[in-house]
């Protein structure tokens, strides 16, 4: 939360939000922290309508309450993120901070602070303060994100924390000690749900495990492998036993793994059973396993990670032990040269030596960029320093970014972008290293757009990347910059915007507009902020045909590029169609948050 008095200041430093991984670790110690003075921070008088110093409010006062219930949070933390500010609310949930003393200055204070996954920027005349408010049990509200004057009542809301707990119990009726129970979250990133791996817990003597400081949303559990290290059921020489993984509610399979779904403040109990299955030996040969560099082995099932197998650089060969099942062994090198070997296995009821393992080198792919620039006059620069030289950048380099990144979410641990230039001669776009698999290209470009970007038949602005071992076959980019344009209004934030000639502060974006091109469009993703008087305008946009839509908060979990899912705001905002050169004109509403 943010708080602006009516003057102006000098320039503020930039202040970056508590970053909060999954799931959230919180120091509970900070309930016990010494209220810690109030700083001082420069300010200019009022101009327009602003009060004399004298009548300045004198302090910030609110209420922490529940998100859910709405409830008052008695002997909740409320602080800066410097610590300058700090108290603990009353058996209510209210507390009161006293200003700092104004004094004469001028200048325009600016702060950078974030939500979750994406920062947001806001220039303001006048002190700027930001308070967080903390309990256990409790997390960050994503969806608070309220403005205040001082000398107002101001809310801050916690949202309660969702738990998910339970038992893993194995066939054999022993407790179940020292199994790990690993959590996935559905995250969206870039506007593309996946699977991310989270944190992982042990089950204590009992077999009893505990996820906490969870937010709302989707969720997979799953166990990691154990070994049977029983020595009354151990015989010398004899069968070896352990527990294969198994995802909940009991399924090898993480596609077919049940998704519990948690809303905030609810607490869910899972259990899970494991089977003793026998384990037998498994060797891999490799061909060529000679390697300057680490090596990674990896094994899947039917689909998800679980078992562990190794590398014997003596032997040249993957060593370990599987239970019956089809299984899918790969090797990742790590040096010089990059490489990657891949075989399939099969287990059944016998040791088995797998097939030979060739490790082949990882791909490099050019990009061949063409461009069909109107305006040849580049008002860009850039330079490049490999620690004993620096020179200047040249072309394509200066303005377009590209990556790749895995289409499945099982192999988030690849992907990749353009190697550094080797020298100042070299302007060449290359992507190295990149291990056979699906990719999706993600380009970004500071001058105009990307009309097309093509291997072979492929559109790889629509479909995926996919990569082969010793591929070698070019992507052809094309840069144009014949773009369109949007002159937009937020007809319901226009509304109520104040009478002609009334002196209002500048206030931050009272709204944020999203334009989601259409699944078969060229258009690409825009975020535009709405300002008082309910305009937005992009000045440049690619063309294409675009659902725009309103919202009167940020929106980082906008699953843009998921078709089925976007499908649920067809009828929230109107779709427009850009021809190259075309400047809209476009009217929408907000979509209500009970939407």
């Amino acid at each position: 939360m943010i708080f602006f008095p009516l003057a102006e200041a000098t320039s503020l430093p930039r202040v970056l939000r508590r970053s909060r991984m999954f799931p959230a670790i919180r120091n509970k110690a900070l309930l016990l922290a010494t209220l810690i003075a109030v700083a001082c921070i420069s300010a200019a008088p009022a101009r327009g309508q602003g009060l004399q110093p004298d009548e300045q409010p004198s302090s910030i006062r609110g209420t922490v309450i529940n998100s859910v219930t709405h409830a008052p949070i008695a002997r909740a933390l409320v602080y800066t993120p410097d610590n300058r500010f700090a108290m603990l609310t009353d058996g209510e949930g209210h507390f009161e901070f006293p200003l700092p003393q104004a004094d004469t200055g001028s200048g325009t204070g600016i702060e950078v602070f974030g939500e979750p996954q994406q920062p947001r920027l806001y220039e303001r005349a006048g002190h700027q303060f930001w308070l967080l408010a903390r309990k256990p049990g409790f997390l960050d509200d994503p969806n608070d994100r309220t403005e205040a004057s001082p000398g107002t009542d101001v809310t801050v809301s916690l949202m309660p924390e969702a738990l998910i707990k339970g038992r893993v119990a194995l066939s054999t009726a022993d407790a179940a000690v020292g199994v790990t129970v690993q959590i996935f979250s559905r995250q969206v990133q870039e506007g593309f749900p996946r699977w991310l791996l989270g944190t992982s817990v042990r089950a204590n003597s009992s077999g009893e495990f505990r996820f906490a400081d969870l937010p709302s949303g989707a969720y997979k559990l799953m166990t990691h492998e154990l070994r049977d290290n029983d020595p009354v059921a151990s015989v010398p020489g004899g069968q070896l036993y352990g527990f294969p993984p198994v995802y909940y509610p009991g399924v090898p399979d993480f596609a077919a793994a049940g998704t519990i779904e948690l809303a905030a403040g609810q607490s869910v109990d899972v259990d899970l059973s494991l089977t003793r299955q026998p384990y037998f030996d498994v060797k891999i040969p490799v061909a060529n396993g000679e390697t300057n560099g680490g090596m990674n082995v990896s094994v899947q099932g039917q689909r998800g990670p679980g078992y562990s197998l190794g590398y014997n650089p003596g032997e040249q060969r993957i060593e370990g032990m599987l239970p019956n099942g089809n299984y899918v062994v790969e090797i990742v090198t790590y040096g010089q040269i990059p490489a990657t070997g891949m075989v399939s296995l099969r287990v059944a009821g016998a040791p088995v030596e797998g097939p030979s393992m060739t490790l082949t080198r990882n791909s490099s792919i050019r990009l061949n960029v063409k461009e069909e620039f109107s305006d040849l006059n580049q008002n860009i620069s850039g330079t490049w320093a490999d620690g004993k030289r620096t020179w200047a950048l040249h072309g394509p380099r200066l303005y377009l970014q590209a990556r790749v990144e895995p289409v499945d979410d099982g192999e988030q641990n690849r992907g990749g972008s353009p190697r550094p230039p080797t020298g100042p001669n070299d302007d060449s776009l290359v992507l190295e290293n990149l291990a056979p698999g699906r990719y999706w290209l993600r380009l970004n470009s500071s001058r105009g757009y990307v009309a097309s970007a093509t291997m072979g038949a492929v559109d790889l602005l629509h479909e995926p990347l996919v990569v082969g071992p010793g591929a070698d076959t070019p992507i052809e980019i094309k840069m144009r910059d014949d773009t369109a344009e949007i002159d937009g209004t937020v007809t319901t934030i226009a509304a109520t915007r104040p009478a002609s000639g009334e002196t209002t502060e500048p206030s931050s974006p009272q709204a944020w507009v999203y334009c989601v091109p259409l699944p078969d469009s060229l258009g690409q993703f825009q975020q535009l902020a709405v300002s008082a008087d309910g305009k937005f305008l992009s000045p440049s946009m690619a063309p294409g045909s675009y659902q725009v839509l309103a919202f009167a908060k940020r929106q980082p979990n906008l699953p843009y590029r998921d078709a089925e899912a976007m499908r649920a705001y067809d009828t929230k905002g109107p779709v427009i169609h850009l021809a190259a050169g075309q400047k809209a004109a476009v009217q929408v509403q907000l979509i209500s948050s009970s939407e």
